[in-house]
């Protein structure tokens, strides 16, 4: 297990989006997963100003280097619009433009495309309003991250969601949400296994935290991360951006580094960009 810090490379995203999404009432879970992965993922990928794109499960992580990269990408960002109500129910893009606060990240592998190696919780919070809660989040986020046991730890604390200005604009997909939603903050917190993540739960250091929760937060709710996929890191899409996630997961088993060289990586793109 590596102890090396890589939460530096986080740094390139100075602005970025959050979205909660839900499947569409009627859609299988296995082609929810699918389409997303292997279809609406590449689209997403290849269009122009995404810096970073990162799918954990039911949630996806835009980031952009600069304003004029987000903005190109909401202008090209029509076709995937479009293209959400074909698997997904309900879509909500909290935004951040100050980016996300990665703490402490310990993954090696910046290209992640697969089921989780570790153990990681998505933590969802709603803030009581004004800017004491952001900034304990911060503060405890800052102390736990210090913790030898937190392979992971990054918080985003997006803008209050407005439902007079619905995101993204998607038709015909639902993106209203409830009062326990509108002022969310999420942390993405990992562990090598469910055993180390109890143990720390049960530390002096997080059961202090939590006598504090109830001033700062309204409501909360865990999710446990099965999968992370990563399609685009550093302006550039991934195998799995490029290809698909599955294909890219089958490159990888099969040992086939021939369909990394650049003759074949060109084949799939207009320029030679991508890994």
């Amino acid at each position: 297990m590596s102890t090396q810090d890589y939460s530096a490379r986080d740094k390139a995203v100075r602005h970025s989006i959050y979205a909660s999404v839900r499947r569409r009432d009627g859609v299988p879970h296995d082609l929810f997963t699918s389409y997303w992965r292997d279809v609406h993922a590449t689209l997403c990928s290849r269009l122009p100003g995404l810096g970073f794109y990162a799918v954990l499960d039911g949630s996806a992580e835009l980031g952009f280097a600069n304003l004029d990269d987000q903005a190109t990408f909401a202008k090209a960002g029509t076709i995937l619009y479009g293209d959400e109500a074909n698997f997904i129910g309900e879509a909500v893009a909290y935004a951040m433009p100050n980016g996300s606060l990665t703490y402490v990240d310990q993954e090696e592998d910046g290209f992640r495309n697969g089921p989780d190696r570790f153990h990681r919780i998505h933590v969802y919070m709603n803030r009581r309003p004004g800017p004491q809660a952001s900034a304990w989040l911060m503060e405890t986020s800052a102390e736990l991250a210090r913790s030898e046991a937190v392979q992971k730890w990054k918080l985003h604390l997006p803008e209050p969601y407005s439902n007079e200005n619905p995101a993204p604009p998607s038709p015909n997909v639902e993106h209203i949400v409830e009062d326990d939603r509108l002022n969310l903050a999420i942390a993405e917190v990992a562990f090598a296994s469910a055993r180390t993540a109890r143990e720390f739960f049960a530390t002096p250091n997080f059961q202090k935290v939590l006598s504090g929760q109830a001033e700062h937060i309204d409501a909360l709710g865990a999710y446990l991360v099965t999968g992370f996929y990563t399609f685009v890191r550093d302006g550039r899409p991934t195998t799995a951006g490029l290809r698909g996630s599955r294909p890219a997961e089958l490159i990888e088993a099969a040992g086939a580094a021939n369909q990394l060289q650049p003759a074949i990586v060109s084949v799939f793109t207009r320029d030679g960009r991508g890994l």
